[in-house]
């Protein structure tokens, strides 16, 4: 089996899959990003509105323009941000529809190994920074299990079944961003590594969740009943249980920024 395609079309079941994780480690980032107040931000790939939701409410911005190829993450976010300093549209990270200079910051919080060419991804973002102003992404750490459900991914491999997966997962490593970061001319370039924990309140709440996550949703609907059965069976074995049945994930993210020579 190869299912090898993540949409995202479902804004409220983004919201619990990842826009839980999201804040989490989107509030650490903006403390380790320490902006000024009263930019003007752009969030690309902005999702469901969950970080956009983060910038308002930490970082006293001028304005916050998110953008995002899904209407339905469009819409979801609109709901959910009903204020003036806000806008959404839908758009290409690769091909953003602003003009040069047109903004003091731009971030992509979770995206960049979504993206098909992340050299254009960053090359786009830089364009539309003024000089001075602050280019900045983290990305769950694909590539060494710092993904949030990444236990259940494996479980699911060992099982011969394919999980859809981002087509640039290298692009989440620390070495590959400071790379890209740097051939796109950035400067003062800094990174660090965040890990961040949430809990889940039974293996019922964990697992009504996953079934609609769009990374593992759609294998898990395509298997059959009995090698659905074997897998929660296998997933009660591998999670961190508590004595009162709650459990609690960890998951790491790196993340960089730099500045746009001017």
């Amino acid at each position: 089996m190869n299912l090898n395609t993540i949409k995202f079309d479902d804004g409220d079941a983004y919201e619990q899959y990842m826009g839980i994780w999201s804040k989490l480690v989107g509030d650490i980032f903006l403390k380790w990003l320490s902006p000024a107040p009263g930019l003007q931000w752009l969030d690309v790939g902005c999702g469901n509105g969950a970080f956009t939701e983060n910038i308002v409410e930490s970082c006293s911005p001028s304005s916050v323009h998110g953008i995002d190829p899904s209407i339905e993450q469009i819409d979801f976010a609109r709901s959910r941000l009903d204020s003036t300093l806000t806008k959404f549209t839908q758009g290409d990270a690769m091909d953003l529809p602003f003009q040069d200079q047109s903004f003091d910051i731009a971030i992509m919080p979770l995206v960049i190994f979504f993206v098909p060419e992340p050299e254009k991804g960053v090359s786009e973002m830089v364009r539309v920074v003024r000089p001075g102003g602050i280019v900045s992404a983290y990305a769950w750490d694909m590539m060494e299990g710092g993904f949030p459900y990444m236990n259940l991914i494996d479980e699911i491999r060992l099982m011969g079944i394919d999980v859809p997966v981002p087509p640039n997962p290298d692009a989440s490593r620390l070495e590959t961003m400071k790379r890209l970061w740097i051939n796109s001319s950035l400067v003062s370039v800094e990174e660090t590594e965040i890990t961040v924990q949430r809990s889940y309140s039974d293996f019922d709440e964990y697992w009504s969740i996953v079934l609609r996550g769009p990374s593992v949703g759609s294998s898990l609907k395509a298997m059959p009943y009995d090698e659905l059965t074997n897998l929660k069976d296998r997933m009660r074995k591998v999670l961190p249980f508590n004595s009162s049945g709650r459990i609690t994930l960890s998951a790491r993210a790196n993340a960089i920024k730099g500045s746009v020579p001017g």
